[in-house]
C-alpha cells in the first residue's frame, strides 16, 4: 500500500532545481568547460537531493515507521520534553544523500506542534536534540498511546518545514514536512515499545519499522 500524492521531485525543490539548471545553462554558454561541469554537478545535487520517491507502508499492527530515511545514531531510555513522559529515544541522522521528506510513524490525532528556534551544530551530536532548531509533534494514537516525533536541524540545514497543526489527523506514510540539507528527526516512543533497530542501522522512511507498539486488547 502506498501514500505518495506528491511527484517524484518534492515541491520544495522546484525553485533550487529550476535555478541551479539556469546557472549550469548560463555556465555552459558563457563560462566555459569547467564551470559547465561544476554547474551541471550542483543542478544534479539538487536534482538527487528534493528526490522524493514513493514507498510501501508497512500495514503490521502497531508498527512506528521510521519517519525519515537515514542512520541510526541512538536509542536510549530518556524524557521526552515535549510529551512530558519518560520514553525511549530513537534518532535517525539524515546526511545530505538521504531523502529529506518526513513521514509520519504512526496513525493518530496531532496533540500539539511546537517550533523552536536555535542553534545549527553538527545533527550527529547528542546537543543537538535539545540546543538546535527544532519543530516537535505530539501525537495520540486511537490506542491512547502517545509518539512524539521531531524534526531538528543540523550544521547546514536551515530551514524546517511542517504542514500539519494540532487536531491534524495522520496516517502512517503520510508526508508530513520537509528539513532542507541534513538533519535528524527524534522518536520518542513509550516505554513498553519494542524497539527494533539498533544504534547504526540504516533505515529508510515509511518502509522501514522502527517499533512495535503494543495493543490494547
Amino acid at each position: 500500500m502506498t501514500n505518495y500524492p506528491h511527484p517524484i521531485i518534492a515541491r520544495e525543490g522546484w525553485p533550487f532545481l529550476a535555478g541551479s539548471v539556469i546557472i549550469a545553462v548560463l555556465l555552459t554558454v558563457f563560462g566555459g568547460c569547467i564551470l559547465s561541469a561544476l554547474g551541471w554537478i550542483i543542478a544534479l545535487f539538487v536534482l538527487q537531493f528534493f528526490r522524493d520517491p514513493p514507498r510501501e507502508i508497512p500495514q503490521d499492527a502497531g508498527a512506528v515507521l521510521s519517519p525519515a530515511d537515514g542512520r541510526v545514531i541512538k536509542v536510549e531510555r530518556t524524557q521526552d520534553p515535549y510529551g512530558q513522559r519518560d520514553a525511549i529515544l530513537v534518532s535517525v541522522f539524515m546526511n545530505v544523500f538521504n531523502v529529506h521528506s518526513n513521514r509520519s510513524p504512526v496513525d493518530g490525532t496531532v496533540e500539539k506542534v511546537q517550533y523552536f528556534p536555535g542553534k545549527f551544530v553538527n545533527a550527529d551530536l547528542d546537543k543537538a536534540s535539545a540546543e538546535n532548531e527544532r519543530n516537535a509533534v505530539v501525537l495520540k494514537t486511537a490506542d491512547g498511546q502517545t509518539v512524539t516525533f521531531v524534526q531538528v536541524a543540523g550544521l547546514i540545514a536551515r530551514r524546517i518545514l511542517c504542514y500539519i497543526k494540532a487536531g491534524d489527523v495522520l496516517a502512517r506514510g503520510q508526508r508530513y514536512g520537509f528539513i532542507r540539507f541534513g538533519s535528524r528527526v527524534d522518536v520518542y516512543l513509550p516505554l513498553d515499545a519494542g524497539v527494533k533497530v539498533s544504534i547504526g542501522d540504516k533505515v529508510s522512511a515509511t518502509t522501514t519499522i522502527l517499533a512495535i507498539l503494543p495493543q490494547n486488547n
